[in-house]
């Protein structure tokens, strides 16, 4: 068995939809603490661990390079951005199946994950030898993101399309599936309308 020096976590940021709920404006550009959206989260999961970042493209491109300027990630375009997250998921599996053990599937649209939610949930993967698939659920025992999936699920993950993403792989695990229960719901918020973006600002208010 790999010790866990050994084992190396990437993750997949997800930066592919249209942010068509949002109006007019990109949420992950939104203005969250003191930077974009997706700026934010990119930070969160480069210091939780995570060897390998990959931003997966869709909708823009420009303008994700311009605001992860500096960072230490790499990008993958997902020309098929509209057929929905599957591909995106997909495209970044692909860009990341020979570097990594483990892969975090990242939402970009999630302010208040810490780097701390990351290096729990890797610390829990290597444990248990990067074997298994580690998924946060809340208290009440609802799954949450990011997920952080072993090699062996990545050809399953390779092969997602459409709209949907890992979820429905997740009732299918069995055992290898393990669940991290965190207290804290607030983790894992999301922006999706202008309306969360509003009560997100309020509430740091």
């Amino acid at each position: 068995m790999e010790t866990s020096r050994e084992i190396r976590v990437g993750a997949v940021l997800l930066a592919g939809g249209a942010s068509l709920r949002f109006g007019g404006d990109n949420k992950l550009l939104a203005r969250v603490y003191t930077a974009p959206l997706i700026a934010t989260v990119a930070r969160a999961v480069i210091n939780g661990g995570v060897d390998t970042v990959v931003v997966v493209t869709g909708a823009e491109e420009d303008a994700y390079t311009s605001a992860l300027s500096g960072l230490p990630v790499r990008f993958v375009h997902n020309g098929r951005w509209a057929d929905g997250m599957g591909g995106s998921i997909a495209a970044g599996i692909r860009e990341l199946e020979d570097a990594c053990d483990g892969v975090f599937i990242v939402p970009g649209d999630m302010p208040n994950l810490t780097s701390d939610v990351f290096l729990l949930l890797a610390s829990v993967f290597r444990e248990k030898g990067g074997t298994r698939v580690v998924v946060p659920v809340t208290s009440k025992g609802a799954q949450r993101n990011p997920v952080l999936w072993p090699e062996r699920q990545f050809s399953k993950l390779a092969a997602l399309s459409g709209p949907g993403g890992g979820k429905s792989l997740l009732d299918t695990l069995g055992d290898e599936r393990l669940d991290v229960v965190f207290d804290d719901e607030s983790l894992f918020v999301d922006i999706d309308t202008a309306d969360d973006y509003a009560r997100f600002i309020g509430a740091r208010r």
